[in-house]
């Protein structure tokens, strides 16, 4: 006989889990509970606003923390509206009923929601990660409510009963386990207040109880209400005897007689409460958002610019995000981007919310939509989130493709720090890429900024599929098929200084090049390959064009190279060296080292993958070395190949053309000082 019944959950053995894994870091019981302090008081605004309460004379809504390193205790204390016994036992002693739930249920016609920070009802019990003991004071805002104590040892069992409580309002004693005294320090506990609530909507302040009083003295007249008064202070007026224009001496007030009092220090709120992300843009200086800026992430250099989000529709979103001055190596590029919920931080750099690309910027973004589960450090509903995303990255894409169409100056002074941030993201994320790809610049050899689009068209140029012969043997076939699209080559250089040499003969040849020397421009040039299929890339050292070239004889060439090949295998000690001669227009140019652009970017991604120990001729292709037959030594060589001076001028021109190439090792580096030094006493006798 089947039967059907519910599922019956112990909270005896429910509370233990709940009290050690419902929040990853164990300091997060502190923005829960001035979280819920900050609920009780919007709900006390709300319920002013439509009229069922009025708010006292002198009444201020605030979050006081006390910590007491001597008790073992921490308090927090809010001004909100309080709780009836009934509630109490309703709302803390049902684990998970949300009382923010239960209030927009209530008031949904009169009251907005969104400011409604807690949804889960699961905050409080935080508590209990760090404490042995918690106690409830707390006393209804409603007419004729009685005072409410609730205190619990961590156990299934809770007392409740008459309070001592005199205001309206709650507050919760927290008394500390062994592990977690830190808490009650004074400077612990404003560093978990900082880091989780300086943007709260409400007044926080954080007072010491353990530790010696504070004062300060103010103007007499200056005194508010809330002051705690020590005493009165009557300052005499202060003289001073000067000498006046006819040469007298003379009594003279240099500050009148004051009134003042001394006072026990006024504390200062930890929050800010109206923080700058939620002013509208035209409300907000450029100074404004710099001290943001330096107050957030304690950066002092300036950042480049901003992005101010504002949006109301579809969903809730503000937020301003950075663009930071970054070094040059992609490796060390690190941004944060802080996540908000009503004003209260969730967590840095959730990559479901932040476009990945964007993580390397700096900024706070404040989304009360987002669906975060129970601890408030995960999210569910992809689909939503996922919006969420994409909405920030067009946002970004916007800002961005808006300053480079009506402020291009700006644009192009801030391109070289910016580029990393873009190109990333055209690598990450294909729609931002659709929309920036128009808006990429390229700094040519001059120093000059072009789109990508226009540096193409000024390099545009047919290649040959095919050599002259083959092309004339198919002709009649060729020109019945259609013909391929021409294909253009954009060169670019990787080092200025490195590759000096072959920069020069661009310059003298002519042509131009892009400068292309951060580490993310290898992935994105191949990207951008993908994108337009009819362009491709190429360093400048990675073949010798045309250009550079005069008309030569082949059958002359192919002697020379022959020749050469085996002075210098032998003389180098490398049987598989490729050597090629050409003609170079310039005859000071005596020899160069080319790598083919397919096996530079395979041994670049084998670096990228740590891949060391492989040999990268192992993938096709291999560096070679260009002798150029119009410059006097090459000449030499070819013509006494059999001098005994000619294998050390074998090595010096090939260490020459590995340095106008790349770094020569540790081991050639000193062979070819000490050879220099020897070519140099050879001709000084």
């Amino acid at each position: 006989m089947s039967k059907t019944g519910n599922l019956s959950i112990n909270s005896e053995n429910i509370f233990p889990i709940i009290k050690k894994w419902l929040y990853s870091d164990h300091d997060i019981f502190v923005r829960e509970l001035v979280s819920n302090g900050c609920d009780a008081i919007t709900k006390l605004k709300k319920l002013a606003l439509i009229g069922e309460f009025t708010f006292p004379e002198n009444y201020r809504n605030k979050v006081e923390v006390v910590v007491n390193a001597n008790d073992k205790t921490m308090k927090f204390i809010d001004t909100g509206l309080g709780m009836t016994a009934d509630e109490v036992e309703e709302y803390i002693t049902q684990i998970a009923f949300s009382g923010a739930t239960d209030f927009l249920e209530k008031y949904k016609d009169n009251a907005n929601g969104d400011e409604i920070i807690g949804h889960f009802g699961l905050g409080f019990y935080s508590a209990f990660m760090v404490a042995d003991e918690v106690h409830i004071d707390t006393l209804s805002y409603k007419d004729g409510a009685q005072a409410v104590h609730w205190e619990c040892d961590g156990g299934t069992q809770y007392t409740i009963g008459e309070g001592t409580k005199t205001t309206t309002g709650t507050e919760i004693t927290l008394f500390l386990n062994e592990e977690s005294l830190e808490f009650a320090n004074e400077y612990r506990a404003r560093e978990v207040l900082e880091k989780y609530c300086s943007f709260m909507p409400t007044e926080i302040f954080l007072t010491n109880a353990a530790g010696e009083p504070q004062y300060e003295t103010v103007l007499k007249d200056d005194l508010r209400d809330d002051d705690e008064i020590i005493e009165y202070i009557h300052e005499d007026a202060k003289t001073e005897e000067k000498e006046n224009e006819n040469g007298e001496k003379e009594t003279v007030e240099i500050s009148p007689a004051q009134e003042k009092a001394k006072i026990k220090k006024r504390p200062v709120s930890i929050s800010d409460i109206h923080p700058l992300w939620t002013k509208h843009p035209n409300e907000c200086t450029d100074e404004e958002y710099k001290a943001f800026y330096r107050k957030v992430f304690m950066d002092y250099k300036e950042p480049l610019f901003w992005i101010h989000l504002n949006m109301d529709y579809p969903f809730n979103l503000k937020g301003i995000l950075y663009f930071p001055k970054i070094n040059t190596e992609y490796d060390s590029i690190e941004g944060t981007i802080k996540l908000y919920n009503n004003q209260v931080f969730i967590a840095d750099n959730i990559k479901e919310v932040i476009p990945e690309f964007l993580m390397l910027l700096k900024g706070v973004i404040d989304c009360p939509d987002l669906p975060l589960n129970v601890s408030r450090s995960a999210l569910q509903n992809d689909g939503f989130v996922k919006k969420i995303s994409d909405y920030i990255s067009k946002k970004v894409a916007d800002k961005l493709s808006g300053m480079c169409k009506t402020d291009r100056e700006s644009y192009e002074k801030y391109w070289d720090d910016i580029s990393p941030f873009i190109k990333f993201g055209c690598l990450k994320d294909g729609k931002f890429s659709d929309r920036m790809m128009d808006y990429i610049l390229v700094k040519n050899l001059d120093g000059k900024y072009l789109t990508l689009d226009d540096f193409i068209k000024e390099n545009q140029k047919d290649t040959v599929d095919s050599d002259a012969d083959s092309s004339a043997a198919d002709s009649s076939e060729s020109a019945s098929e259609e013909k391929e699209a021409p294909q253009t080559i954009l060169y670019y250089v990787t080092d200025e200084n490195q590759q000096s040499q072959y920069i020069n003969m661009f310059k003298e040849a002519g042509l131009d090049a892009a400068i292309l020397k951060h580490n993310i421009d290898s992935p994105f040039i191949t990207h951008v390959e993908q994108k337009k299929e009819t362009v491709r890339f190429q360093r400048i050292d990675a073949d010798v064009t045309d250009s550079f070239k005069e008309e030569s004889s082949a059958e002359e060439m192919k002697a020379a190279t022959d020749t050469l090949t085996e002075v210098f295998r032998k003389a180098l000690g490398k049987d598989k060296l490729d050597v090629k001669v050409e003609k170079l227009k310039n005859t000071k140019v005596s020899s160069m080292i080319t790598l083919s652009e397919e096996s530079r970017r395979m041994q670049e991604m084998m670096k990228m993958y740590n891949m060391y120990g492989m040999d990268p001729n192992m993938f096709g292709g291999s560096e070679t070395l260009i002798l150029n037959a119009n410059n006097t030594l090459v000449q030499y060589i070819l013509n006494h190949k059999d001098s005994e001076n000619v294998p050390m001028m074998c090595e010096q021109l090939y260490d020459l053309a590995m340095l106008a190439h790349a770094p020569l090792t540790p081991d050639a580096m000193t062979k070819f000082i000490s050879r220099s030094n020897e070519i140099m006493m050879m001709l000084a006798k």
